[in-house]
């Protein structure tokens, strides 16, 4: 049986699925409140994770070892990388790799971590598939495919913005999708990462990001509800 579950960073990105979410009982571990329950009729398990790396593998591999999850979904907003993609328009990643992790001086590519195969964790084809439906459901001719870059910083200089293009080729930027994306790729856990564009990753950041969070945020969740529908009815 399918069961899914869905990481976010901040309670913001979460709160719409929670409340969403039907016969739930929450447990904590690891200091994360774990929301297991019924959503749009799928089993599924909503968990803030909190910023970072460290804080988005801990999440999904206790989601994989603890809930058993078979499918994971990472939800939230980012910083847009590409010309093309404005405030409010919408992500699914193609895959995820570290804009952060350099060990160049040994022979590595960018990003690349010593002893994994690839420099960029490839998402499910066919969540990428569900995801892209929905974005465009929601928000038609404002979604895009492509790569997400992660690290532990929040992007708000031009200069840093360009770096981190010119590393990874993505279309954008934020904090945790990349280290969710690692560990199910270890577990072998189909994945897709959801973004919804609340700043340019530039000078502006600062200023838009508190602004458009919330909107961001939503558009996200409403992707997501109509992931787990998908899901749903690929069962029945």
């Amino acid at each position: 049986m399918t069961k899914l579950g869905i990481i976010g960073a901040m309670a913001v990105e979460v709160a719409t699925l929670k409340e969403k979410m039907e016969n739930a009982s929450v447990s904590t571990r690891a200091g994360m409140e774990f929301c297991e329950g019924i959503l749009e009729g799928i089993p599924a398990v909503v968990v803030q994770c909190g910023v970072g790396k460290v804080n988005a593998a801990l999440c999904a591999q206790l989601l994989c070892d603890r809930y058993e999850v078979t499918h994971l979904v990472n939800t939230g907003i980012a910083g847009s990388l590409c010309a093309e993609l404005d405030i409010g328009d919408l992500v699914v990643s193609c895959d995820a790799m570290y804009h952060d992790f350099d060990c160049v001086h040994f022979g590595y590519e960018m990003g690349r971590v010593p002893g994994m195969d690839v420099v960029a964790f490839p998402a499910d084809e066919k969540m990428m598939g569900y995801a892209l439906d929905a974005a465009e459901a929601v928000n038609p001719g404002h979604s895009k495919v492509g790569r997400v870059a992660s690290g532990d910083l929040f992007v708000a200089d031009k200069k840093v913005k360009e770096q981190i293009i010119e590393k990874t080729r993505a279309i954008c930027t934020e904090m945790e999708g990349a280290a969710i994306a690692h560990a199910a790729y270890r577990n072998g856990v189909p994945f897709v990462i959801l973004r919804a564009i609340s700043d340019k990753a530039d000078d502006s950041a600062e200023m838009d990001y508190p602004t458009f969070e919330a909107i961001a945020a939503d558009r996200c969740a409403r992707v997501t509800m109509a992931m787990a529908k998908r899901l749903q009815a690929e069962q029945n």
